[in-house]
Formats: C-alpha cells, structure tokens, sequence
C-alpha cells in the first residue's frame, strides 16, 4: 500500500511544480536533496540506479528488468491555506509518528525485497568452478601483474569522500515539508485512494509488457552477440593476415635469426617417439591428445577438417574411411600446408590438386597398414597440417564405432575398434571430443556409453553435437536438443557441451561455404533465439578455441609430472647397464646393425685376400670328390674290360666326350659355387678370438643364407668351360717323367681310396672276421654267414679263373648255387650276382694297383709308344688326363671366382644388408637380447628426456 501512496504522492508533487500556486515559494520537492528525491520519489529521474550487466546469459532472463509503472491521470486537486485548529500539538505528534512509521516500514521492506533479489540471482547463477579453464590463465594472475597498493593510495581519503555525502540537514527540512501532504483530508491522502482503484488494472496491463520486454531484450542481445562476433571475426581476420606476414618475412630470412621449433612441433615429435617406445613401462600414454571418437558416419572427420580449415581425409557414403588412427599436429604457419611425418613432400592445402593427391596418399596409407584379413590396423598415421590462424593442438581421429558387422568387414572389426578406442582414452590425460550425430536418435548412440565408462565424471570430454540444422529441422520438440547439449537425455557428463553445422551433405563444399552456412544457421536459429543454446555454445571457431586452451591447459600439468617420471627411468636404466655390462658402450639395435654390417662386409672384401692355390686345391680336390665315382664306374672299369689298348683307348674317349658334353661343366660350376660358398660361411662363422660378439650370430646367419639364395653364378661360365675341359681331356702327351709319376700316384690314391671302401662293403656283407669276434665278442647273423659261405666260393671261381670277366654267366651262378646247397646253404641267385660285384671289383681294384707298380718304369716305353713292349699303361695316361683336366679346370674356376664372383657376392651382401635396415621388423628379430633391448630402451629414454625438457623449457621462455 506504501508504494501506491509513494507513487501517488510522486504524481501530486509533479503537478505541484507545474501549478501557477499563489504562495510565491519553492516547493518542498525542490529543496529536497537529489539522493532524498531518489529515496522518496521512484519516478524521479535520477532514482534509476543503473546497474552494470551481468556477462552471463542468464541476465536476459532476471526478474530484477522491470518495467516503469503505468501512469494513471489523476484529477487536479485545488488545494490552499486550512483553517486553524485546536489541539495542534497532538495532531502534530500523530503526524510524526505516521511520518516515522512509513520510513521504517521503508526500510524493512526494502532490505527484505533486496536480500529475496540477491538470494534470486545467487541461485540463478550457474555454478563455474568446472569451467575455470575457459578464462584464460593471465586473469588469475592479475594480482602479480597489477599493483594494488598504488590503487589503494591512489583512492580519495575519508575528508573528500566526506564531501560527497547528501546534507542530512536539508533532507529533514524536506521530511518536514512532506508532513502536510500526509495529513487527514489532505490532497496526498484523497491522491492515494484514487490510485488503489486503478491499481489491479496496472498490474494485469504490467504481466505483458514484462513479457514484451524480455523478448525485446532477447532479440536486441542476440543483435549485439552477432554484431561482435563479426567484429571478432573481422579482427581476427586481419591478425591472421599480419601474422602470415610477419611468418613470411622470417620465412624469407628478412629478420635474420634462426626461428625455433613450434610448442606444438616439439610436442608432436615427442608424441612420435612416445608412439614407438616400449609399452611395458606404460608410459606412451601419459601425455595430453585430443582423442575424437564417435558413431560411424556421426561427423567426427568432417569435425576436424573444420578446425583444421581444409577438406583433408578421404570422404564416402556411408562406408568406413577412417580404417586406422590418424595423428594430425596442428600448428601456425605462413602457408597453408600439410605433410607427412615420413615424408618431406609438402600439399598446398589451397589448391584442390594437391587436396585430392593428400586425400588419396591418406586412403593409400591407411589401406596398406591394415594387415590381410582385418578391416582396420592400429598403425598410427602422423601428419601436420599447418596454416595462418589454426590453433596449436594435437588431435587423434579414431575409427568410427559401430554397432554391427557388415559383409566385407572382418569378424573381430567391432572388437578391435573398441579397444583402439580404450586403448586412446584410457589415457588419464587424453581429451575425449565425443562427437554425436544430432539427426538421429541420441538412443541409437552407442559412443556416448563408451566414453561414460572411460570417463565418469565427464572432467575431460567435450560433447559436440553435429548436424544441428538436421536436428532442428526434423525433431518435433527442440527441448529435445536442449536436453541432448545439457546432457540430460543420457547419463554422459561432460566438460563443455558444444553445437556445430558441418556442412549440407555435399561433399565438394569448401570449408568457407560451410562456415557461412553455419554462421547463417545460427543467427536464424530458434535455438539460439529462444536461449536453448547459448552463444559461446555453438560454431566450430568457439569449439575450437574451448579444445585448444583446455589442451594447452593439460599439457602444462601434465608435462613436467611425466619429464620427471622419464627421469626416474633413465637413471634405473642407467644404473643397470652400469651393473651388467660395465665395459660396453651402449649400443642400440641401429648402431650395433651399423657395426655388425661393417664387420660382415669386412668378412667378405677377406674372399679376396684368399690365394689362388688355396682356391684350386679345394675346387681340384672337391671336383675330384664329385666327378671319381663317374670316371671309375662309368669311364675306367668299362674300358679296362676291353681286350686290346686300342679299343680302351676308343672307350675312353667317347665317353669322355658324353661326360664332358653333358654333365662336367655343370658339375664344375657347381662345385665352385659350393666352395665359394664354404669360404664366406667360414669367414662369415669363424670366432675371433675376444673380439667376437655372439649378439651378431644370428645377423651373420641370415645375411648369408639370403646372399646365397639371391647369387647366381654367371650363365656364361658353362659354356667356355666346357670347352676348356674338351680340350685339356685330348691332351694325351705326357711331357716329363715327373708328369708320368704324378699320375700313377695320383691313380694310386684312387684305387687305394676305392679299394678301402670295397674292403668296408665286403666286411659289413660277411661281418667281423675271426680275430674281431674274439677279441670284441660279436657273431654274424644268419644273412652274414650265407654271405660269407657265398664269398669263399666266388672267391675260389676268381682264383681258377684270373682273366674272369666282371660279369658271371648263368651257369656260373647255378654252379655256384649247387655248390652252396650241397654244404646246406640255401642262397638267393641275387645274393650271388651281389656279392660277386664286391668280390670282382675288389679283385680288380688289387690287380690295377699291381699294375700301376709296374707302371712306374714304363714312361720310357711310353715315350716309345709302347713298341715292342708287353706293357700297356693307358690306364695312366687316362688318370694324367683326368688329373690335368681338374688342373685346368680348377685354375680355370679359380679366376672366375675372383675376377667375378667375389665382386657379385659383394654386392649382393650390400643389397641385403640395406633391405635388412629398412626392415625395423627384420632387425628386431635378429639383434635380440637383453642387451640390445636395454640399450635400446635407455637410448629412447634419453630422448624423450631431452626431448621434454626442451618443450618444457620453451614452455616456460613463452609464458
């Protein structure tokens, strides 16, 4: 009621001022003070306290934006001098204490209704301690930054603030003045029942223009948030243009100093390394990324090629692109570029050639990292994407997860992207970027239960929801989309809840078309006219600024922690080495790979140093391993049938000439690439004392097996070797006496040689003789004494019969069979024919050395060609010319192994020990060993050290 008289006695006043009075004096109202105006009269001008506005969204929608009052005509009321009346000094009391009344009813109403607003806007805040990050670090650190202390003393001092205090003695002479107007049957009290009537009528008209005026103030907020935020784009527009300036004129060396490597350059490269250490210690995972999971097909690529402003990854309908993590390093640069971390070819990002060729080598890659048989690999993909403007992040785009496995797809596919996903966001450090496709049913989402479970209480994932436009336009009740940013409609909670348009579904838009289509998007959004969103909620721009400061945000939490962990290894690592190899240097598996490959090609420029009698002695003594059976079979024993030295001689040389047509030469190759063979295994195996190292057995092994495999000897070698032997095998003149003994005792060896394996032969038909059964106590089985009942009896046919032929007729082989039966042996007719082909070749064998004897002074006759002598030695002559052929053909041999072969098989090392170096797979395998392995996890240690300390350290000089 207080208020109805106040605003009445506002009204009165008014017309008071404006009234041509007759008593010439100022009104009480004008001799008020201006803060006593303000306090008793609302609708004076200066009692609107202007209150600074809130930075929060929800200050549209306070209850403290009231309207003015409605202003209700009153009738003018004549008012003069009243007559005198009795008893004034107990009117004059009940006036005061009215008076007194109304002021503290005032003032306790007042600080009731303003401790009810205060409680109101406390409660209508939201809470922001989860959203701290958004605010940049340099606010909480104002205190450092600005000094309080010169404020303070800078302030006016109790005197002068004195000054400005209203004057307490013209604010009572007004309360005094006031006091008629609120008398009985005064003009105020008959103004204030005029108004009581009209006062339900201005509540009911004062509900809509409350309403009126929060949609005006609505739309005038969203006008001033669309007009900054052009003038935000333009600024940063033109710093991203003089910023790519001032990159270029470094670039081009304008200011000369060397420009360091970018925070997130260095960031990356330790992430690289990380990526490839050993996950044993579990520490690869430690560190801050951007990890982007979501649905198939939900938008997560088309996410990240708006943030890195360039239409980059491969693109289809509806089929799965993204077969293996993709690592993309975000960084600010002059020119607009990408490339690879293997590769120092570099893509214009602003020439659609070059984007075609980047999205196709990215498709090719991700194709041939997926192993036969799978759908998608964990092999990471490392590429830098670099451009005026980008935000210096590190982002990893993961396989979209599905929910079901098609045909084409491997069993295990929906297995194996859950656990790449895990693998990625288990990291405690990893920002989870969950993104959601808006146009379907958020049930059917089977992301936003994954992330829940990696991270429960949301204080790393930031939700994005794609494909608004579709959302907007196809769900019935838009506080569905509410409900899905505020995370309400699933019990996912996260750090920041954030809306985005990617585009219309056309593949060819370029990423300009799609931010005006967004930026177009939202300012006519009902969403963000009706609050459901707000505006730091939705674009990529926003996104990608809230991503990036909460990235930086854990980097420098999280790096020093994981520098001084690396640090802790190192030393362990250290000290262990120290304990078990004292007196080695340490050496990774690519520095002992550089030192064993030092020593092997050593090994072989050794082939060289090889003599060239070495070589024949081993290719004429190997040849002749090869080739004596042939020559004694096939070539001597036929043609020492023969009756005359005219028909042996004949025999002798047709079949050499077969022999050497068809098989030697092959055979001899052969043999000189088995002895080449031996000699790099040799110097390949062969200890060296102290120095030799075991760690390389293995590397030596594999590289000789593979350099053999790969050498082939020259075709072309056959073909003058066979006529070298040709004609070295027509040779029959023997120059010297010294010549002609060298043959016999070269036939000599042979037949030696043949006859102690026939002796072995025999001896195992028959078994041990008589003495060996005595003294070793062994018998002979029943097979061995038919055997040996078989012998004495072919041996007493040899005996009669000298000149016997080799072979035995049938009747001999009846006699002998008769013969045997009669003492009671039954013999098998093979088992005779058997034996007696040990038993003659044995007989043979003992008479040709007997000739060889008597040989020994027949080169005289020889010379004479035999004439009138009864010996014949062309049995020494075809041994002097076997015996000169493996001469020949060993010397022959000998220059093709070391004019050739050697360099060949040099080479061909080469090529293997460099295919070997490219092949880390390879390397692992044969360089193994604790060893190795702690070498090589010290060695990464060290870098990943350096590595941090060095970001730390620019981390620092840039803060």
């Amino acid at each position: 009621m207080w208020r109805t008289r106040a605003a009445a006695a506002c009204v009165i006043c008014q017309s008071l001022a404006n009234s041509s009075c007759a008593i010439k004096r100022k009104s009480p109202l004008q001799n008020l003070h201006l803060v006593s105006r303000s306090i008793h009269h609302p609708c004076y001008p200066s009692s609107k306290f202007q209150r600074p506005p809130l930075r929060i969204s929800i200050q549209q929608f306070s209850s403290l934006n009231r309207l003015p009052f409605h202003k209700t005509k009153l009738l003018s009321v004549k008012h003069g001098f009243q007559s005198h009346r009795n008893f004034w000094l107990a009117r004059l009391a009940s006036r005061l204490l009215k008076v007194r009344y109304l002021i503290l009813g005032s003032a306790v109403g007042g600080g009731y209704t303003a401790k009810k607003t205060y409680e109101q806007w406390k409660d209508m805040i939201p809470d922001l301690e989860e959203y701290k990050w958004i605010v940049p670090d340099f606010i909480w650190e104002l205190d450092e930054l600005v000094d309080f202390e010169k404020l303070l003393k800078a302030l006016p001092d109790a005197d002068d603030l004195a000054k400005l205090l209203p004057d307490f003695d013209k604010i009572g002479e007004g309360l005094a003045s006031l006091k008629g107007f609120l008398s009985p049957g005064s003009p105020g009290e008959t103004a204030f029942r005029a108004t009581d009537q009209g006062y339900d009528n201005d509540k009911q008209f004062k509900k809509v223009s409350d309403k009126e005026k929060i949609d005006q103030l609505q739309e005038e907020l969203l006008r001033t948030q669309l007009k900054y935020q052009r003038m935000l784009e333009r600024l940063e527009k033109e710093n991203k243009e003089l910023r790519k300036l001032v990159l270029q004129r470094d670039d081009k060396g304008i200011h000369q100093r060397k420009l360091k490597k970018s925070l997130i350059d260095m960031y990356s490269e330790v992430l690289d390394i990380l990526s490839d250490y050993d996950a044993s210690y579990n520490t690869q995972d430690h560190l801050p990324r951007v990890v982007v999971v979501g649905d198939q097909s939900a938008g997560k690529t088309s996410v990240l090629e708006m943030i890195a402003q360039a239409r980059i990854f491969p693109r289809g309908s509806g089929e799965m692109m993204t077969r293996s993590p993709v690592k993309v390093t975000l960084s600010e640069g002059p020119h607009h570029v990408a490339l690879f971390k293997d590769s120092s070819r570099e893509f214009d990002l602003t020439k659609e050639e070059d984007l075609a060729a980047l999205r196709n080598e990215i498709e090719i890659r991700m194709r041939n990292s997926v192993k036969e048989g799978c759908t998608v690999s964990t092999e990471t993909i490392s590429l830098s994407v670099k451009g005026p403007g980008l935000q210096r992040m590190v982002l990893v785009d993961l396989p979209g997860v599905i929910s079901t496995v098609t045909s084409g797809m491997a069993p295990d596919t929906k297995e194996t992207i859950f656990s790449i996903s895990k693998a990625y966001m288990q990291n405690p450090n990893a920002i989870i970027l969950c993104i959601q496709d808006g146009s379907v049913d958020a049930e059917r989402s089977i992301v936003t239960d994954l992330v829940s479970q990696m991270d429960p209480q949301g204080k790393r994932t930031i939700f994005v929801l794609t494909k608004v436009d579709l959302a907007e336009k196809n769900v019935a009740s838009p506080n569905r989309i509410q409900q899905i940013i505020e995370g309400k409609l699933f019990p996912m909670k996260a750090l920041g809840y954030f809306a985005v348009v990617t585009g219309k579904g056309n593949s060819s838009e370029s990423i300009e078309s799609i931010k005006e289509y967004e930026e177009e998007f939202f300012q006519n959004s009902k969403l963000l006219k009706t609050s459901m969103l707000k505006a730091h909620q939705v674009t990529t721009k926003n996104l990608s600024l809230a991503v990036s400061d909460c990235f930086w945000k854990m980097v420098r939490e999280s790096v020093e922690q994981q520098a001084d962990a690396f640090k802790a290894t190192r030393f362990n690592l250290e000290t262990e080495w120290k304990n078990n190899y004292p007196r080695l240097r340490e050496l990774d598996r690519n520095e002992l790979f550089e030192k064993a490959k030092n020593e092997i090609l050593d090994e072989v420029i050794s082939l060289t140093q090889v003599t060239p009698k070495h070589w024949e002695e081993m290719l004429e003594k190997t040849l002749w391993e090869r080739v004596s059976t042939h020559v004694i079979e096939n070539i001597y024993l036929p043609a020492a049938q023969t009756a005359n030295s005219g028909t042996f001689n004949t025999t002798v040389d047709i079949k050499l000439k077969q022999w050497t047509d068809k098989q030697l030469p092959n055979k001899a190759v052969e043999v000189a690439w088995e002895t080449l063979q031996e000699e790099f295994s040799r110097f390949m195996t062969e200890k060296k004392g102290k120095e030799h190292d075991d760690i390389f057995d293995k590397l030596k092994e594999a590289v000789k097996e593979e350099t053999i495999k790969r050498h082939k000897w020259n075709e072309r070698a056959e073909d003058s070797l066979r006529v070298i032997q040709h004609n070295a095998l027509e040779d029959r003149s023997i120059s010297d006496k010294q010549q002609w003994d060298a043959a016999i005792h070269f036939m000599e060896e042979t037949l030696q040689s043949r006859l102690k394996d026939t002796e072995s032969v025999i001896e195992d038909m028959v078994g041990p003789d008589w003495k060996k059964r005595w003294m070793h106590w062994v018998g002979r089985t029943k097979e061995q004494n038919i055997r040996n009942e078989t012998k004495n009896e072919l041996e007493k046919l040899i005996k009669c019969s000298e000149d016997h032929p080799a072979y035995l007729a049938n009747d001999e082989v009846t006699t002998v069979r008769k013969n045997l039966e009669a003492r009671g042996v039954a013999v098998d007719p093979c088992l005779i024919k058997d034996t007696w082909h040990q038993i003659y070749r044995r007989y043979f064998l003992k008479s040709a050395l007997n000739h060889c004897n008597l040989c020994r002074r027949g080169f005289y006759y020889y010379q004479r060609h035999f004439v009138d002598s009864e010996l014949e030695c062309n049995d020494i002559v075809l041994f002097w010319r076997i015996q000169r052929m493996l001469a020949i053909t060993a010397n022959t041999l000998r220059q093709q192994l070391t004019n050739t072969e050697v360099r060949r098989l040099e080479k061909n090392v080469k090529e293997v020990l460099e295919d070997f170096a490219e092949d880390n797979e390879k390397k692992v395998m044969l360089l193994t060993g604790k060893r190795v392995q702690l070498a090589e996890d010290l060695k990464k240690v060290r870098e990943i050290q350096e590595k941090l300390e060095a970001f730390i350290e620019a981390l620092h000089q840039e803060k």
